[in-house]
């Protein structure tokens, strides 16, 4: 910050000779209000786009500062807000995984607390899903009812309103009237133009017109309040769109996100120089952001930057982005992204992109894409959905802004695929990413701590592990006489990875079938599921369908997942009456509720209606 700023160093002699105060400090703290919508990306028209309808949005845009370079840490809700409540990567913590309640250290904090003691009534309106255990004394109110109106005269206030209206859900409502144009809204290259299609992306401009106006009204209630003039604003999404293939995946169209704000010219010193900025900003940066702007220095343990505030940092060269299971479909993805372009490293690259999820497959436009793949009418870009995945990608932003031209085999680009490469590999290894331990064993290893103490406590080799991931996950024929040495390592994470190598390797050298029958046996359940999949692709089929089976068995609830979504990904042409029954009796347990068991009715169900199609 330039404390030399004029209009600063006037503020600071008024505030000296008045006695302004809040207890803490000689300088007013400003008001912060956080208006957060759901799933979508830069859909607005002080972002370019021609055809969206947000008067509001542009308005705020113009008198405040657009970030065009603003991206969400995971493309969903609930760990996308982990990292905004409390400033940390969820993969570094082992929260990554969607709805999941693992604790953290005692150490952090949800950053509104901060605030708290600093004196400001903080308030949520009112969704939470942190994907960690709960915090509620970071808040004075959280509530549908929470306002910044309950608090002292005098007092700043933080106040989180989050809007729904642009939420996955609502493409899965009746649609009854359309206020765009379906033949004006574009579609992207990797989407087929049917009519199902076309009206879920009419929809959803609509909704976000919606979700604009809703905006407008927050801004009104604030100016009537009186106290717009001391407020900082911040508009953002949560993470980017709901369409197909953006919510959830590891692209521009899941990361890349909408993020304004609007600094009161009281607080005006407080803003950056540029209208527009192409800085890079990431969620993990939010919190410290909010708390140097209220003057509180952010704890050292927070991953992310304050860029903005009396604690501002230097600009980041790289933003990172990581992605664990999505609600039944197991997947492990990281990314790293630039000004320039965006890598993303797949450490499951044997499984296609569009597992089938209950929650996506609601969707119209989901269904209808299916449909048109099944019937063989996709091109190449629009079929790869279905595909397997490469272990690398690569995209050029300016000139592959949906990123479907994959230049990690391009010669002319190598130098910007290792620099990507090993910026990745290293960041993993910096925070010691928790994303490669299989999930099913958590909380064996946990117990009654966090993820992140037991692993430092018991000594993890994490490194080790995220080496062997990497290594396992690129792996060529000539690779598996190292990884084969690693199926009798200690450490289950290891011998899991190691394992992995053999479904991922195009093909696989007859001399490690009898290696990989030997160590069927192997005392971890979720090592078992992988060499029961890589002894399928050998033609060992019985042996590999039996082992899967007795997974199925085991009382872990995520081995048992992970045991139905291998089974799914052989396309297994008959499913044996015993399997058959066991996911019978798994689908009479109930779909509701937030309890991980969901998750096993819905693959079940899943699994045996693809076995049923294939038979008819």
């Amino acid at each position: 910050m330039n404390y030399w700023n004029p209009t600063y160093y006037l503020l600071f002699i008024f505030a000296l000779f008045t006695g302004c105060t809040d207890g803490n400090s000689n300088v007013e703290k400003p008001n912060i209000l956080w208006i957060v919508s759901e799933d979508n990306s830069p859909y607005i028209g002080a972002y370019g786009d021609s055809q969206a309808t947000t008067p509001n949005l542009d308005r705020l845009a113009e008198r405040g500062v657009v970030y065009e370079n603003a991206f969400a840490t995971t493309p969903v809700c609930a760990p996308s807000r982990f990292t905004l409540i409390t400033g940390m990567y969820g993969n570094k913590m082992g929260t990554e995984n969607m709805r999941s309640k693992y604790p953290i250290p005692d150490f952090i904090n949800f950053f509104p607390k901060y605030l708290r003691q600093a004196g400001y009534y903080t308030t949520n309106n009112a969704k939470k899903d942190y994907n960690t255990l709960d915090q509620p004394s970071a808040w004075d109110e959280s509530s549908h009812e929470a306002s910044y109106k309950n608090r002292k005269p005098g007092q700043p206030f933080f106040h989180v309103k989050n809007i729904g209206t642009t939420h996955e859900g609502q493409l899965h409502d009746k649609i009854d009237t359309l206020i765009h144009d379906p033949d004006k809204i574009p579609i992207p290259p990797y989407h087929p133009k049917t009519e199902r299609i076309k009206k879920d992306w009419t929809h959803y401009y609509d909704q976000i017109t919606k979700m604009d106006a809703q905006v407008g009204d927050i801004l009104d209630k604030l100016k009537a309040s009186g106290e717009a003039k001391n407020t900082i604003i911040f508009y953002y999404s949560d993470h980017g769109g709901v369409l197909p293939r953006s919510k959830r995946f590891m692209f521009d169209s899941g990361l890349h996100i909408p993020l304004i704000a609007y600094f009161p010219r009281k607080y005006k010193h407080l803003a950056p120089e540029k209208k527009r900025t192409d800085r890079l900003v990431s969620f993990v940066d939010f919190p410290a952001a909010v708390l140097s702007l209220a003057g509180i220095k952010p704890p050292e343990y927070m991953d992310g930057k304050a860029f903005l505030g009396e604690y501002e940092q230097e600009p980041r060269q790289y933003v990172h982005a990581y992605r664990g299971r999505m609600d039944e479909r197991i997947d492990l993805v990281r990314a790293v992204r630039d000004k320039q372009f965006l890598y993303v490293r797949n450490f499951m690259p044997h499984r296609i992109y569009g597992q089938h999820l209950k929650y996506l497959w609601k969707a119209p436009s989901m269904q209808s894409w299916e449909e048109e793949y099944k019937q063989g009418n996709l091109n190449d870009v629009q079929q790869r959905f279905f595909e397997t995945k490469q272990p690398e990608e690569l995209y050029k932003i300016s000139s592959d802004p949906y990123n479907v031209n994959n230049l990690a085999d391009d010669p002319a680009y190598s130098d910007v695929l290792h620099r990507m490469r090993k910026v990745n590999l290293d960041w993993m290894l910096q925070i010691k990413d928790m994303g490669v331990i299989p999930e099913g064993r958590i909380n064996t290893i946990r117990d009654d701590s966090s993820l992140y103490a037991a692993v430092r406590e018991q000594d993890i080799p994490i490194d080790m592990i995220i080496k062997t991931a990497n290594k396992a996950t690129r792996a060529q024929a000539q690779d598996l006489d190292g990884l084969v040495k690693k199926l009798d390592h200690p450490n289950t994470s290891v011998r899991f990875w190691a394992a992995t190598a053999f479904s991922v390797v195009d093909t696989i050298p007859k001399q490690y079938g009898e290696v990989l029958l030997n160590h069927r046996n192997d005392s971890s359940a979720a090592v078992q599921i992988v060499i029961a999949e890589a002894l399928y692709k050998y033609g060992n089929k019985s042996v590999a369908l039996e082992i899967l089976e007795r997974a199925l068995e085991v009382s872990k609830i995520f081995v048992r997942l992970r045991a139905l979504n291998t089974v799914e990904a052989l396309n297994v042409p008959s499913l044996s009456h015993s399997l058959q029954d066991k996911l019978r009796l798994m689908m009479k347990k109930n779909d509701t509720g937030s309890s991980p068991k969901k998750y096993i009715y819905r693959s079940a169900k899943s699994l045996m209606k693809m076995s049923n199609d294939t038979l008819n």
